[in-house]
């Protein structure tokens, strides 16, 4: 028997691809030896699984070598085909034989699903179709058991059905996804005529007259998977097979032209007329990156994978040809071209769906006598309660029209029709030069984008046409490019339009639980033309290399005058975008109760209509950048900075020293602790404890929370007192500790905090005169809210007590978490690059030393950080802690052993240099 398989798999692995002939001749000859029928088997089999894998090794070698997914997806259906007609053929003559097989005992083969379109992914199901008459005989039976069997002992992942023709047209009636896979159905072997009888049936009994239903439901099932996959072609890991741009969007136009035509082949409509050559050329060529993409995912993760993951994004870039350029990554640039190909499948949609709509209209017209139209819109007609126009050379005649069409649908609030939609994108190439800067197609951009209806539909429309970027090249440029990091969710182009949209729902009050401020100001904006611009071009400039921000506003210089700005209204647009992340990077970044930070912040503002524009794009613009990344706390921290600005502005702030306003709130707070009943000496105990510093620190209510709390400590005579609260108004706890102080306390707390599951977002450290510490955290959860549940609050206190006692120690509690944990934030997070940074400021506070330091997150770094700071000979007085998905930042406010800023050279280096060690992972702090 080893001789016998030895001497056909010499055989067969002469041959490449595979060879049915010889592998019939091969399995027909074992039949003809001697050999118990399950060693026959047996024989069978791996004569079968060396010829597979044989021909899938080849189709994957010749992949690797062309890059032609189309090629591929077409071998491997070309494999599983012979390998069925060779199971037929030996189950048919050599297991059940029939000599003149009843009508009852015809079997066809029939491929359906994406193996009926004639093609297979590496990891993709085999859908079969075992066909029968109305009647099925016990070797029916037989030979789809045989053919199964083989198939699972081959390890293929099989979808079958043994139905009779009759079955298959009842049940296409009722199952739109049944009717489907009749449609797409391909004969593979057996009784051709039961194959052929199915196809007359089906298209007298399902197809005729009912084009126009099937395309609807065809249209609605995919806007349903649409919603089910986020409804966006730009999300952070798109679904190649699913998703919107998706390989399944230009199957459900296959279906659609198949099931109204009947053709075979996407081609055979330009002959028809349906669609230029360019177009189903474009399709093609989608289709082709689509399978080539899906291929490359199958192959690397070695299951059916259809979603483009971060850990596999960087992978695939280099698979395809994606090389890192100065000023953009290849992963950077391979997505760009994945998110284009998915925009040009949605162009491709409209334009599919013209033409069906028009045939179906057609149709229509042959049972309608005449028909009625409501009168034209500005020149255009209403068709269907839908824009359009009345000749294909519209918009070849008078181009500013594309534009028009969008306004008028926004004035009147009409949709456009799918064949205007068509002839917008056909005739692009008529927005020249000229007409970029003609005043009239300017004036219409202005009203759309400016509009008090939401302008954020029609932007998009216009964007996924093409329009948007072929009226504004600049924008075109920054259509698909993406960021490959953790923060930004989507593209570029999609995240400046949801600013658009969010702005303008800010505007008109829909979002005033979520922007008070921004809210109740934007109607005291000045220009809101100015506003909209900016928010339009902040990001203008993004993939070019270079600071975004600087390069966006020359952008701006250059384009706002078109747009019928004047020089005022232009220097504000340049001035926004190039100060576009000030009011963010000031507020989560910098101590807002240091008057410095203020000081330095107006004089980059300099004035209120600045401050009111930079806080409404401020809020936009953090709020589009995805779903999860706008929460309570930062509302309150741009609040705080608005509102702390806005007193400078007037002269609250500037108009006081530093000890003035000290005396002040001790007073303020003397009168508010006698109103709540204290007496004068402990007003006076308490007061004395403060040092400068505390009392710019913090308001009235806030000093009074810590009094009390403080207060009953002493009373209590704890060593350790803890208290926890939610936060009035933001998504954030309130954790006060009171302890003696000593060196590298902050650091044990920011540990306990950690190991409890939680993020230190702000922290100041105030040691009293008393030589005890009050410690205030302002932390948020693993999702970003407030610490609610009991459990996980007992969890923080017993954290805190511990690590405090010494009876854990942080360091190894991170080290063992390090190498158990599992969590899929914490395996993106370590794809990501973030080149390690530490900046050190003297000139951001009068009193403190402010470094910053950036770097990729990590579990314990902020612990770290603070020991290593700790070790140096410094005291942190506060803290500000920001993460942008993968990349966190945290900025300690700092002194030295004097109590003074750290000015020394030779210092500030043995700083930078311990706190990069930590942020590359090389430095081991001691476990004790």
């Amino acid at each position: 028997m080893a001789e016998i398989l030895k001497s056909w798999q010499k055989l067969i692995s002469r041959r490449k691809i595979i060879n049915r002939q010889i592998l019939q001749f091969a399995l027909e000859d074992i039949f003809k030896q001697d050999i118990k029928p399950n060693q026959r088997r047996i024989l069978c089999i791996k004569i079968y699984k060396q010829t597979l894998d044989n021909a899938f090794l080849e189709v994957k070698q010749r992949f690797m070598a062309n890059q032609n997914g189309a090629l591929a997806v077409a071998g491997n259906c070309f494999i599983i085909d012979q390998l069925l007609r060779v199971i037929y053929h030996m189950a048919s003559r050599y297991l059940y034989p029939a000599a003149n097989p009843t009508t009852s005992e015809r079997i066809c083969f029939t491929a359906v699903g994406g193996y009926g379109r004639g093609v297979l992914a590496p990891h993709s199901d085999v859908d079969i179709l075992f066909l029968h008459d109305y009647k099925q005989a016990p070797r029916i039976e037989q030979l789809v058991e045989e053919t199964l069997y083989t198939m699972w002992d081959l390890g293929l992942k099989v979808g079958y059905s043994t139905r009779s023709i009759d079955d298959c047209i009842r049940l296409a009636k009722q199952d739109n996804t049944i009717a489907t896979s009749i449609l797409e159905a391909r004969y593979i072997c057996g009784e051709a005529t039961l194959f052929d009888k199915l196809r007359k049936k089906f298209i007298k009994q399902i197809v005729d007259g009912k084009a126009k239903e099937f395309m609807q439901l065809k249209l609605a099932e995919r806007d349903q998977r649409h919603q089910r996959m986020g409804d966006s072609r730009y999300v952070l890991e798109p679904n190649i097979k699913d998703g919107k741009g998706g390989l399944r969007d230009l199957h459900t136009l296959y279906w659609v032209a198949k099931f109204l035509y009947l053709v075979q082949d996407i081609s055979q409509l330009v002959s028809m007329g349906k669609l230029t050559k360019k177009e189903a050329n474009n399709f093609t060529k989608a289709q082709g990156f689509l399978w080539t993409l899906r291929c490359h995912l199958h192959y690397l993760t070695n299951r059916p994978e259809e979603r483009l993951s971060f850990d596999v994004q960087p992978e695939l870039a280099m698979l395809m040809g994606y090389k890192d350029h100065v000023g953009s990554l290849g992963v950077e640039r391979f997505m760009k071209h994945y998110f284009l190909i998915a925009k040009e499948v949605g162009d491709l949609t409209r334009i599919f769906c013209a033409a069906f709509e028009a045939n179906a209209q057609r149709r229509k017209l042959l049972h309608i006598p005449f028909r009625i139209f409501r009168k034209n819109i500005d020149g255009f007609s209403i068709d269907d309660d839908r824009l359009n126009i009345n000749s294909k050379k519209h918009f070849h005649d008078t181009p500013v029209d594309m534009l028009r069409i969008f306004l008028i649908a926004q004035e009147s609030g009409l949709e456009i029709h799918p064949f205007a939609m068509q002839s917008v994108t056909r005739n692009l190439k008529y927005i020249t030069k000229k007409l970029r800067i003609d005043f009239q197609a300017n004036r219409i951009f202005r009203k759309i984008l400016c509009s008090n209806d939401d302008p954020e539909i029609n932007l998009r429309h216009m964007n996924e046409c093409g329009l948007l970027g072929r009226f504004v090249p600049e924008f075109g440029r920054v259509v698909a490019q993406m960021q490959y990091d953790m923060y930004h969710v989507y593209t570029t182009d999609e995240h400046t339009i949801r600013a658009i949209g969010l702005l303008n729902r800010i505007e008109n009050g829909l979002l005033k639980k979520d922007h008070p401020v921004a809210s109740k100001i934007i109607g005291k904006v000045l220009s809101r033309r100015v506003l909209y611009f900016a928010v339009f071009l902040h990001d203008i400039a993004k993939g070019r290399g270079g600071d975004h921000s600087v390069l966006g506003a020359k952008i701006a210089e250059k384009l706002c005058p078109n747009f019928g700005m004047n020089d005022e209204q232009t220097e504000t647009v340049a001035w926004l975008i190039k100060n576009h992340l000030i009011m963010s990077n000031t507020a989560f970044k910098r101590d807002l109760d240091d008057p410095r930070t203020i000081e330095k912040f107006v004089e980059q503002v300099k004035s209120p209509e600045r401050l009111r524009l930079l806080l409404c794009l401020t809020v936009a613009d953090i709020r589009a950048v995805g779903p999860n990344v706008w929460n309570g706390w930062k509302a309150t921290l741009l609040r705080d900075l608005y509102n702390h600005t806005q007193d400078y502005m007037s002269g609250g702030l500037a108009s006081e020293g530093q000890t003035e306003m000290q005396e002040r709130a001790k007073v303020n707070l003397r009168q508010a602790l006698n109103d709540n009943g204290w007496a004068q000496d402990d007003i006076e105990t308490h007061i004395a404890r403060g040092r400068g510093s505390y009392f710019l620190s913090y308001d009235v209510d806030n000093m009074v929370r810590h009094a009390e709390f403080i207060h009953n400590a002493e009373l209590e005579k704890q060593q350790l007192s803890i208290k926890l609260s939610q936060m009035e108004g933001s998504q954030a706890s309130d954790l006060m500790i009171y302890t003696a102080d000593h060196p590298g306390l902050f650091s044990r707390l920011s540990g306990a905090v950690a190991l409890s599951g939680g993020t230190i977002m702000t922290a100041k450290i105030h040691t009293l005169s008393s030589g005890m510490a009050l410690d205030r955290f302002i932390i948020q959860d693993a999702k970003g809210g407030a610490f609610i549940k009991k459990s996980k609050i007992k969890k923080l206190h017993d954290n805190i007590k511990k690590i405090m006692a010494g009876e854990i120690k942080p360091l190894e509690e991170f080290e063992n978490k390090a190498l158990t944990a599992a969590s899929s934030i914490r395996k993106y997070r370590e794809i990501f690059k973030v080149k390690p940074r530490v900046l050190i400021d003297n000139n951001a506070s009068n009193t403190y030393t402010v470094i910053e330091v950036n770097g990729r997150d990590r579990l314990g770094l902020l612990f770290l950080l603070t020991i290593c700071l700790t070790r140096l000979g410094l005291t942190i007085a506060k803290a500000k802690i920001s993460t942008f998905g993968e990349q966190v930042v945290d900025v300690f406010y700092v002194k030295n052993v004097f109590g003074l800023k750290i000015d020394h050279i030779d210092k500030m280096n043995e700083i930078d240099k311990s706190l990069l060690a930590i942020l590359s992972k090389e430095n081991k702090v001691n476990k004790r």
